[in-house]
């Protein structure tokens, strides 16, 4: 039996930011694979090196030293313009801040990315999109004029508009309270579901992390644990 395709793979994945007599050392040595189609949740404290293992694995950051292999392709050999072309269209980015362009409207905010990656139809497609995130209604209107769980569904139909292959998430319920962060959960692991696409989940809530297929935890810059969710729920 094969294994299945990998979507990520790393190996001794570090990152270092700065120079000179005080460099700090974010990433010290990540080793992981995660298979196509998975829902991985990664956890650990503020600090424990999450979102920058996530913007070295999304192409956002470069790495510095080890291997990464992203859908087939060697991010370690890209340099930014590269790993800006190989982000477009093939990876989806979530983030807990929403990150939606203020002058443009819902839909223009979705339809962008695909127009920047050239594909085709944007438009349509970006209305498609919002229509099944429950924004049909809302397609007009700038960042200002939606509350804070209508920008968190643009940004969820802007990251899986394209149908990337892989998608990432970074505390996207953050900025929500309970019960909107919880509508956008089913909605992010629906449409996830509705696309096959990998999803990686950066979360401090267990209890969101027991959803996943698989739960990661970080401290200090190091992968410490790999369970299953169960595990999570027995601890």
């Amino acid at each position: 039996m094969t294994s299945p395709s990998l979507a990520i793979s790393a190996r001794n994945l570090t990152l270092t930011l700065g120079s000179g007599a005080s460099p700090v050392t974010i990433l010290r040595g990540i080793d992981l694979d995660v298979p196509q189609g998975q829902v991985v949740a990664l956890l650990g404290p503020s600090g424990s090196g999450k979102s920058s293992l996530m913007a070295v694995l999304s192409g956002l950051e470069r790495a510095s030293g080890g291997s990464l292999m992203v859908a087939g392709t060697d991010f370690t050999a890209l340099d930014e313009d590269g790993l800006a072309a190989a982000r477009r269209g093939r990876i989806g980015i979530v983030l807990q801040a929403f990150h939606l362009l203020p002058t443009m409207t819902a839909a223009e905010n979705v339809a962008t990315p695909m127009e920047l990656a050239a594909m085709p139809d944007a438009a349509p497609r970006a209305l498609a999109e919002l229509e099944a995130v429950g924004l049909a209604h809302r397609t007009g209107h700038y960042p200002t004029q939606l509350s804070g769980g209508e920008q968190q569904r643009v940004a969820i139909a802007r990251a899986t508009a394209p149908r990337p292959g892989l998608i990432f998430a970074d505390e996207p319920t953050g900025n929500l309270d309970a019960a909107t962060g919880e509508e956008i959960i089913k909605l992010l692991l629906a449409r996830r579901a509705e696309t096959g696409a990998t999803l990686l989940i950066i979360t401090h809530d267990a209890a969101l992390a027991q959803r996943c297929e698989r739960v990661l935890t970080m401290a200090d810059g190091v992968i410490v644990s790999d369970t299953a969710p169960q595990a999570l729920a027995d601890a």
